[in-house]
């Protein structure tokens, strides 16, 4: 019997929408990494973007667990001396609350031009924001 090889033609591509009103963050951006990769499909081939669309509703909601609200840091570094950024979650929240979940989710899918590509397919949208949802979008269980 014959591996079952997808080809980039062959993806049938759905949208999915998910709530993130009251989810883990955590919990959230493994289901959504898991559906942008396409691992949720039987044709799932490990170098083809196999993935479906998904949108992220209410990311200013977005809950953490213990005291990651104050001790979790995010850091970036310009790559000069004293270029060292630090922010902890609580700050971050309150002036990007869409970068919280863009963060978790880009840190779960592969560093590769395959992952920059699975990476365009995820919609973040705020409570206030008015999201642009496609009619057969499905509802995502998270």
């Amino acid at each position: 019997m014959k591996t079952y090889m997808a080809k980039k033609g062959e993806i049938k591509r759905a949208w999915f929408v998910a709530n993130a009103d009251g989810a883990v963050l955590g919990r959230l951006a493994t289901r959504v990494a898991t559906i942008l990769t396409g691992k949720h499909k039987p044709v799932y081939t490990p170098h083809v973007d196999t993935g479906d669309y998904v949108i992220v509703l209410n990311a200013d909601k977005i809950h953490v667990t213990g005291k990651r609200r104050t001790d979790k840091m995010y850091s970036r570094y310009s790559g000069y001396p004293g270029g060292l950024r630090r922010i902890n979650f609580e700050t971050l929240m309150q002036h990007k609350p869409k970068e919280v979940v863009r963060l978790a989710v880009k840190n779960m899918l592969p560093k590769t031009k395959l992952g920059k590509d699975m990476f365009k397919k995820l919609k973040l949208y705020k409570a206030s924001e008015k999201p642009n949802v496609p009619k057969g979008a499905k509802e995502m269980k998270i």
